[in-house]
């Protein structure tokens, strides 16, 4: 490496990243969090606490849109260069005391200013919405095999509880994605609110199983201290222990409401990046190994840069142990048409999401419906709908 940004591979290829610089948006976009509550404190009007909300849901899918996508990909032989640059590591270490001093500063806001319900509502949101950013920040820590990031990892999934998130994503979903088996994916005619009820509890379930399969075959309790569950959960205890000691029992519902918004933004992620695609089995018995066509990608320049290219989530289940700045681009995938924070939006409201998605799904499945994970009590109707083909067609995928 010549200069900072800049990697020279074996022969002789010289790439400079050009998003280097702008990876701190990951940083800037959750740290937006702290101006509704300031403006708050400047002229005590509740209303300011909903602008950070207008800028993630409205704004963002606006820059998206104007900024447009990068397809571009760096040269794979520089990639082991690229990945071993301390910058992007120290980037995601950045983003944990901004989540954890959001956090804190969340609950002395709410804890000690009379808000009106609507404000109360905002700060559920705005801090829920910050719980989200430290599951997506867990996510890109607790796939990497360094004691330091995994730890990391589990302290920024505490404060919304959701430790369970480091054994439940990287043993279950992994495994499981795309699937019928798997209640992180979603299935095409499944709403987002049918969704939450099967993937949080069934997420929960899968992990705690997982982590009792794996410390009973070594002989240890599943109460142990070893549980990698139980780890993040006394984090949480602490915490959010200090918070009612400080201000009450009356900020537990704040806290409560905080911890699941935080969660459904998680919900949410996977609602859009596997909705109606399937695995097939092989002859074995076993599902084919996870490729790029078994996740919704998003190329959006903006909202990826705010997520350590998680939209990029072709390559990353296909490569999870690759890091957030070598993901790459690739064609013939099924692609979103927007970023995350677009997207959310959308598919809160069922009817528009199915009239903007299920054609895609469609055209990507071939409408054969072999290709296709269905909501079971939905199939029938979809396939008569759609004029799907009861597997008369050839599978897309052999």
């Amino acid at each position: 490496m010549s200069k900072a940004g800049e990697f020279t591979g074996p022969s002789g290829v010289v790439y400079r990243d050009r998003k280097r610089h702008l990876w701190f948006s990951s940083i800037f976009v959750p740290a937006i969090v702290f101006i509704g509550p300031l403006l708050y404190l400047a002229n005590g009007n509740a209303l300011m606490l909903w602008i950070p909300l207008v800028f993630y849901y409205l704004a963002v899918p606006v820059l998206d849109m104007l900024i447009g996508e990068d397809r571009s990909n760096p040269p794979e032989e520089v990639v082991p260069q690229l990945e071993e640059d301390p910058y992007y590591r120290w980037v995601t270490y950045a983003l944990v005391p901004v989540i954890w001093g959001a956090w804190f500063f969340g609950a002395w806001f709410v804890g000690t200013q009379d808000l009106p319900w609507h404000g109360l509502l905002a700060m559920i949101l705005l801090l829920g919405g910050t719980c989200g950013v430290g599951i997506n920040l867990g996510h890109e820590l607790g796939h990497k095999k360094g004691k330091g990031e995994r730890w990391l990892a589990k302290f920024v999934l505490a404060p919304c509880a959701y430790g369970h998130f480091f054994i439940e994503h990287n043993k279950g979903h992994h495994r499981d994605v795309a699937t019928p088996e798997d209640p992180a994916s979603s299935r095409m005619g499944e709403s987002i609110w049918k969704f939450v009820l099967r993937e949080i509890p069934g997420a929960a379930r899968r992990a705690w199983k997982l982590e009792q399969e794996r410390l009973e075959s070594r002989g240890k309790s599943v109460w142990s201290l070893d549980n990698e569950i139980i780890q993040p959960a006394i984090i949480t205890a602490i915490a959010w222990g200090v918070v009612l000691a400080l201000f009450g029992i009356g900020i537990l519902p704040y806290i409560l409401g905080t911890a699941f918004w935080g969660a459904f933004q998680l919900t949410s992620a996977n609602y859009i990046e596997h909705y109606g695609l399937l695995r097939h089995k092989t002859k074995t018995g076993r599902y084919e190994r996870t490729q790029p066509y078994h996740s919704w990608n998003s190329n959006h320049m903006f909202s990826n840069w705010a997520t350590f290219h998680l939209q990029r989530h072709s390559d990353h289940h296909a490569h999870p142990t690759r890091r957030y700045q070598s993901l790459r681009h690739f064609d013939d995938v099924p692609s979103l048409p927007s970023g995350y924070f677009g997207m959310f939006l959308v598919s809160y409201i069922p009817p528009l999401w199915y009239r903007l998605m299920d054609k895609r799904l469609l055209e990507h499945a071939g409408y054969d419906a072999r290709n296709i994970n269905f909501d079971p009590d939905k199939r029938e109707a979809l396939i008569r709908k759609y004029g799907i083909q009861h597997g008369d067609a050839p599978p897309r995928i052999v």
